[in-house]
């Protein structure tokens, strides 16, 4: 998802003429990052630069699959880090909220002490700190609910299920910023080309709750509402969510302006992809 939105941008703004790249979009099954033959595989196509997209994000798949929840996220990052490092290049390393708890009354911001309270969020953090042990010059960049193209994401769930009629039970406690794959891409590029390193919180700006996230998504699409708002203790889930999701941007901020709004991103996400019904 993350991946095809980047591909995107940067075939429509290329860096500089004199640094135009050439772009490489890696899948499974030809690159497996939990393999460690993995890193002479890298080094054989000679990048200059690696964006680090591989992860396995079903949280809920984290608890109850610790073993490649882990080779995943931490071991394959490692892997990854280890080629950057054996060819003195950078890396970018896409993050996320879940490294926090949730307990903080305010927004997140970058040098806050992570304290994940699930699978995927420890090997999100451990990710992190491979990164920062083996890399010399790196983005870490945690973001958050991310929508877009080609992915399983709460925006495309929501709008197939309501198109199904079903009525559907959402969560009105956690708050955060959902984050569209062009705004993030977008961004990531604009980070690259300035060639600030460290850790950077990116997501569209402003809060919301994903019940009424959801129900202005019902809007957007005009299909009747049929969503409940309940409390996260209703949900019988395998891994627990943090409550509060919202990060704050401040490091990106010194680099360009803010994100576009999240009402803003989904109003163009969903006029370009409205169901029909």
């Amino acid at each position: 998802m993350l991946g095809t939105a980047l591909v995107q941008e940067f075939n429509q703004t290329p860096l500089p003429a004199n640094r135009i790249p050439i772009i490489i979009p890696t899948d499974l099954p030809e690159l497996n990052v939990t393999q460690p033959k993995i890193i002479d595989k890298i080094i054989s196509l000679h990048p200059t630069i690696i964006i680090h997209l591989a992860a396995y994000t079903n949280v809920d798949g984290c608890e109850s699959n610790p073993e490649l929840c882990y080779s995943t996220n931490s071991m394959g990052t490692k892997n990854i880090a280890e080629a950057c490092k054996m060819l003195n290049i950078p890396m970018l390393l896409v993050s996320t909220d879940y490294v926090f708890d949730g307990t903080k009354p305010i927004p997140y911001i970058e040098w806050d002490t992570p304290n994940p309270i699930n699978i995927y969020g420890q090997t999100k953090l451990e990710a992190e700190l491979w990164v920062k042990r083996l890399v010399k010059n790196y983005w870490i960049v945690r973001t958050s609910g991310l929508y877009g193209s080609k992915g399983k994401n709460f925006v495309n769930t929501i709008i197939q299920k309501l198109k199904e009629g079903e009525e559907l039970r959402i969560v009105n406690d956690q708050i955060g910023s959902p984050t569209y794959t062009k705004d993030l891409a977008q961004a990531i590029a604009t980070l690259i080309r300035a060639n600030e390193f460290g850790t950077f919180h990116i997501t569209n700006s402003g809060w919301v709750s994903w019940f009424d996230f959801g129900s202005y998504i019902a809007n957007l699409i005009q299909i009747p509402n049929k969503l409940k708002s309940i409390d996260s203790t209703e949900l019988n889930r395998l891994s627990k969510r943090p409550k509060n999701w919202r990060l704050l941007n401040f490091m990106w901020q010194s680099v360009d302006k803010p994100l576009r709004t999240w009402q803003e991103a989904i109003d163009e996400y969903i006029g370009n992809h409205r169901p029909k019904h």
